[in-house]
């Protein structure tokens, strides 16, 4: 196994509660995700990233852990989980484990016995726990509002309150107790001895806060990041503080203990300077970019955020990573099928009806955005369905909703099932080949001819495109090398090269471009003449440069 082969991998994230259904209850599990390996063998992926599988309440689809070294019994047991490592390792796919160490399932048997014991206890000091404000303490501590929707605290029967950045069911863990960094650091040596080869670190930017009295208030409103409240507040009481970086030296201390080094990536949504600091020498190997995920149909707006997180990396000797979606967001193939500037809220509000989305053109401009991305060097992480075209499933109904955003808001933010339903393997069944019986959430009739199955020997769909594209790109491999290819960056048109002689061209306007001479490897759209149609993307192989 080479030590840095997470430089320009390709890492597909599996949510596994809507993957495969191994024992029909209607739950994805770890048995349903080691028998589609072979899938992911033949796709080309190079790591699988498993969102949360440890026992849960599901108060926030698995991120709220109540044991971090077990397996859900609903997902399957840890012998499940030693065989699917084994099986990856087999195909030489590395496993990386969602790790999450912000809070705590309130189910946790720390915090239980944190809810046990006194105010002041060792117990309550692994948590954040504070005295109310006004006379009788009846105010919270601050006016810190939680991700969620609502207060950021909640109180408990003696008085205090918990501080809780997401949901009440999860209260945040006290980084500053060497306790809870000791058991973290455990945490992370139990995983890697069972093999796992990295970890995804869950809001890995909101660990320590400032906690000195008085508390400091947030000027802005909660958003469903922190990407743009550290820009408007860069001294943020609990987003980024500096002190976050002590616990990620250390971090990365116990990951090169092992042979080879594990890896990790941070979850921060951070502008692109700040991230920087995350994946420095001696922290953490990688650090999503979500700006590039955020970013607009515009070819002026891809060039900066692609120039930007090349040399953000490069400065701290890392790479770049892309993403295009993940089982936070409105999948691309929706979102880019709107009119710029939608409320993604209010279009999921209205049952995906206001405004109307166009899935052809939005299957498209992904189409083409999965070959930008996939050709950048660095690593690239792929969601599950995103290799099928899959759009946004804007029209579940509320009874099925199980987001906890969705009470915590009064039923006005819809929150994201509409990207966590299972996918579709087989043209029929109860659940589309996911499992014997319907999934967790119900998935559209025309999911079928979307399926894995359908889309199977079919030159012209999506997955048979992201087949050919990671075939392709294995001919990188190594090759870090980049450059903009400044003749034919103009208005619409996006383009650089890779290596001495592929040329990557995009289009994100409407009319046709005149394509260079030479010859196509592959191309979003089928290709008619010498033009690339608006809204695509072709990767071509040309004359060498000098």
């Amino acid at each position: 196994m080479s030590r840095n082969w997470w430089r320009d991998a390709v890492i597909y994230q599996v949510y596994p509660r809507s993957f495969t259904d191994a024992d029909g209850d209607g739950l994805g599990d770890i048995p349903g995700v080691t028998s589609r390996i072979g899938y992911l063998s033949a796709l080309g992926v190079d790591a699988i990233w498993l969102s949360p599988f440890y026992p849960s309440p599901l108060a926030d689809g698995g991120y709220d852990v109540a044991d971090f070294r077990d397996v859900d019994p609903r997902l399957g047991t840890l012998e499940d989980f030693d065989v699917l490592v084994a099986a990856a390792h087999e195909r030489d796919i590395k496993i990386i484990v969602d790790i999450v160490p912000n809070h705590t399932s309130d189910q946790h048997a720390w915090f239980q016995q944190a809810l046990a014991a006194a105010p002041g206890s060792p117990e309550r000091q692994r948590y954040v726990f504070r005295e109310g404000r006004g006379p009788d303490g009846s105010l919270p501590p601050s006016g810190w509002q939680s991700m969620f929707g609502g207060p950021a605290w909640t109180r408990v029967p003696d008085g205090q309150w918990y501080l809780h950045l997401f949901a009440r069911e999860q209260p945040d863990l006290n980084w500053d107790e060497p306790e809870v960094r000791a058991e973290f650091t455990d945490i992370l040596r139990f995983w890697s001895r069972r093999g796992v080869d990295g970890f995804r670190i869950d809001v890995a930017n909101a660990l320590v806060k400032d906690l000195k009295e008085p508390l400091r208030e947030v000027e802005e409103a909660s958003d469903s990041n922190s990407l743009d409240s550290v820009s408007t507040n860069p001294d943020h009481p609990h987003w980024d503080r500096p002190e976050v970086h002590e616990i990620y030296r250390e971090w990365r201390r116990v990951l090169d203990e092992f042979d080879p080094p594990r890896v990790a990536v941070a979850e921060a949504w951070l502008p692109s300077e700040r991230l920087a600091r995350y994946v420095r020498p001696d922290e953490l190997h990688q650090a999503f970019n979500f700006e590039f995920l955020r970013c607009p149909w515009h070819a002026d707006s891809y060039r900066k955020v692609i120039g930007t997180s090349l040399d953000d990396a490069g400065s701290v000797g890392t790479v770049a990573t892309w993403v295009l979606s993940n089982h936070d967001v409105v999948r691309p193939a929706s979102v880019l099928g709107l009119p710029e500037g939608t409320d993604l809220n209010e279009w999921l509000m209205s049952g995906g009806k206001e405004p109307e989305c166009d899935r052809g053109l939005g299957l498209r401009r992904a189409r083409a955005a999965a070959l930008l991305e996939l050709a950048l060097p660095g690593a690239t992480y792929v969601y599950q369905g995103e290799e099928l075209g899959l759009p946004e499933v804007a029209a579940l109904p509320a009874g099925v909703l199980q987001d906890p955003t969705w009470e915590r808001t009064g039923n006005t933010v819809k929150g994201r099932d509409g990207c966590r339903v299972p996918i579709p393997w087989e043209r029929e069944g109860p659940s589309l080949g996911f499992g014997e019986t319907e999934g967790w959430l119900p998935q559209p009739l025309d999911w079928a001819a979307l399926s894995v199955a359908a889309q199977t020997g079919d030159p012209a769909s999506t997955l048979e495109l992201y087949r050919s594209a990671l075939r392709e790109r294995k001919a990188f491999a190594g090759d870090e090398s980049f450059a903009w290819e400044d003749t034919l960056n103009d208005g619409d048109v996006l383009a650089y090269r890779r290596g001495t002689d592929v040329l990557v061209l995009v289009n994100t306007g409407t009319e046709p471009i005149p394509l260079p001479q030479g010859q196509v490897i592959l191309s979003s759209v089928g290709l008619t003449g010498d033009s690339l149609p608006g809204d695509a993307a072709v990767w071509l192989r040309v004359a060498a440069e000098g």
